[in-house]
């Protein structure tokens, strides 16, 4: 005996809309982080006593950028960043 086809009812269309937009919204967005570059790093030096480090990110009012874009944690490969 062979199984009943199965009756399926299609979709109602503000449904598939919804759905459509929610797909095309996540691939964009799948496809944006594809692209996404690691920030760069940059040398900081202390405005109290000179001392130099490496951060990505600002470390506070007490320190000023003192070099970069670097490629590595050790602000030893220069970088290409605009």
């Amino acid at each position: 005996m062979t199984p009943a086809p199965s009756r399926r009812r299609p979709l109602p269309a503000p449904l598939a809309a919804a759905l459509a937009s929610t797909l095309a919204t996540t691939l964009l967005l799948a496809s944006a982080a594809l692209w996404a570059a690691p920030a760069p790093w940059y040398k900081w030096r202390s405005k109290l006593d000179g001392a130099t480090t490496c951060s990505q990110t600002p470390l506070g009012p007490g320190w000023e950028r003192a070099g970069g874009p670097y490629r590595d944690s050790r602000c030893e490969k220069p970088s290409l960043a605009k």
